[in-house]
C-alpha cells in the first residue's frame, strides 16, 4: 500500500486522479462525431480525424510539459494545460457552419489536445515522484481515472445533447464542459506539486543513473522500448473507432455496439491500474510483454470468433491498451531514472503519435468499412503481426536487462 503518513504527495495523487478524470475526455470523441457532423455539415471522415489531431497535440503536450517542469512550477503547468482545454472547449461552441472544418480541428484537436498532454505528463511525473518505492500503484491510480473518464461522460454527453436528429443540445454541451474544466483546474491546479517544487521535500533516485533525454537516445534500450508502444497501441487505435460497425459483423445485435463501447471502456480503464500491480509481482518489462503476447493472440483470434467471445476478446485488447499507458512510464523510469522521467516519458510517447498517424493510414485502409470478412481478416492478421513484433523487441529488452544484471 502506499505510505500516506505526513506525506504530502498524497494530496497530489488525490487532487491529480481527479484533474484526470476531466482530462481523459479526449477518449470521447466518438460521442460527439455524429452531433457535430449533423450541426455543422462538415465530411464525417473530417469530422472523424479531429481525435487524431487531438492525440498527436496530445503528445506534443507531454513533450513540452517535459521540458517544462525543470523551469516552471508544475501547478502553473497543470493550471496552463486545464486553461487550454477549458478555452478550446468553449472556442468549439462558438463554430458555425460557415467555418471549414479546420476549426474544430484547431479548437478541439490542437488547443485542446495540448492543454491535456500538459496537465496529463505533468501529474503523472508527480505520481511518480512522490511515492518511488511505489510506482505501480501512484502512477495506476493517476492514469485509472484518466481511462475512467469516458466511462462517466460519454453518457452524461449524449444525454445533454439530446436525440437524433437535432441534437439539440450540442452547443450547449460544449460550453457546460467548459466550464466544469475551468471550475476544476481552478480548485485543484495548486495542489500540484512535484517534490522538487517543496521546500524540504526530496526523491530518493536511489543509486541508478539518472539519464537526461540526450543520454537516453543514445541507448538501445529507448529504441526497444519506442517501437514496443508503438506496436502495441495499433490495434486500438484502428478496432476501437469501428465497434459499433463490427458489433453485427460478428454476430451481435446492431444495438449492442455502444454497450461495446462501454465495456472496452471499461477495460481499458481497468487495464491502467491492472497492468501497473500486475508489473511489481511479474516486473515490468515481463507485464510489456504479456500485454503484448494478449494483443497479438486477441487480434488473430478475432478472424475466426464472434458473440460472446467477440466481447470478450476486444475487451481483453482495450485491457491491454489501458495498461500500456500504466506501465510505459514506469518502465521509461526503470531504465532512465526518475529525475528527468518528465522529459524521457515525452519522448517515449512519440511512438504513440507515431502510431496515430501511421497505422491507421496503413493497416487502417485494409478495412473499407464494408462487412466483408475477407478483408478484416487482413486487418486482423496484420495487427496481430505488428502486436508480435513488439513482443520479439520487449523479449530482446529482457534479454539485455538479464545479461546486465549478470
Amino acid at each position: 500500500m502506499l505510505n500516506i503518513k505526513n506525506n504530502p504527495g498524497v494530496k497530489v495523487l488525490i487532487a491529480g486522479s481527479i484533474l484526470q478524470l476531466f482530462l481523459g475526455i479526449i477518449y470521447v470523441w466518438s460521442v460527439f462525431v455524429l452531433p457535430v457532423q449533423n450541426k455543422f455539415g462538415w465530411q464525417i471522415q473530417d469530422v472523424k480525424f479531429t481525435v487524431n489531431i487531438m492525440l498527436c497535440c496530445f503528445v506534443l503536450g507531454i513533450l513540452t510539459a517535459g521540458k517544462l517542469q525543470t523551469k516552471i512550477k508544475a501547478s502553473y503547468i497543470v493550471l496552463t494545460g486545464g486553461m487550454m482545454m477549458a478555452i478550446g472547449m468553449f472556442a468549439t461552441s462558438m463554430l458555425s457552419a460557415t467555418i471549414p472544418v479546420y476549426g474544430i480541428w484547431l479548437t478541439y484537436g490542437i488547443i485542446g489536445g495540448f492543454g491535456v498532454g500538459l496537465a496529463y505528463n505533468t501529474i503523472i511525473s508527480s505520481a511518480q515522484k512522490w511515492f518511488p518505492k511505489k510506482r505501480g500503484l501512484a502512477t495506476g491510480i493517476s492514469v485509472f481515472t484518466f481511462g475512467f473518464s469516458a466511462v462517466i461522460f460519454a453518457p452524461l454527453i449524449e444525454m445533454l445533447i439530446g436525440p437524433i436528429p437535432d441534437y439539440s443540445g450540442l452547443i450547449f454541451t460544449f460550453r457546460i464542459l467548459s466550464a466544469a474544466f475551468l471550475v476544476a483546474t481552478v480548485a485543484l491546479f495548486a495542489f500540484i506539486k512535484l517534490p522538487e517544487n517543496v521546500k524540504g521535500a526530496t526523491v530518493d533516485f536511489g543509486a541508478q543513473k539518472q539519464y537526461t533525454t540526450g543520454q537516453m537516445l543514445k541507448k538501445i534500450d529507448f529504441y526497444l522500448i519506442f517501437f514496443s508502444m508503438m506496436f502495441l497501441t495499433a490495434a486500438f487505435f484502428i478496432i476501437n473507432p469501428s465497434l459499433k460497425l463490427l458489433a453485427p459483423i460478428h454476430g451481435l445485435d446492431i444495438t449492442f455496439g455502444v454497450t461495446l463501447v462501454m465495456i472496452a471502456g471499461l477495460a481499458n480503464s481497468a487495464g491502467r491500474l491492472a497492468i501497473p500491480l500486475l508489473g511489481e509481482k511479474i516486473g515490468r518489462r515481463g507485464a510489456v510483454l504479456t500485454i503484448l503476447l494478449i494483443t497479438a493472440i486477441g487480434t488473430a483470434s478475432l478472424c475466426m470468433i464472434n458473440g460472446l467471445l467477440f466481447v470478450i476478446v476486444i475487451a481483453l485488447i482495450a485491457f491491454c491498451y489501458g495498461g500500456s499507458s500504466g506501465i510505459f512510464p514506469l518502465v521509461t523510469a526503470d531504465h532512465f531514472g526518475l529525475k528527468n522521467i518528465g522529459a524521457n516519458y515525452g519522448v517515449v510517447m512519440i511512438g504513440f503519435m507515431s502510431s496515430v498517424l501511421l497505422f491507421p493510414q496503413l493497416i487502417g485502409q485494409l478495412n473499407t468499412g464494408d462487412a466483408d470478412p475477407t478483408v478484416n481478416t487482413m486487418k486482423y492478421l496484420a495487427l496481430a503481426a505488428v502486436a508480435a513484433v513488439g513482443a520479439l523487441l520487449t523479449f530482446i529488452l529482457i534479454l539485455k536487462a538479464k545479461k546486465g544484471d549478470k
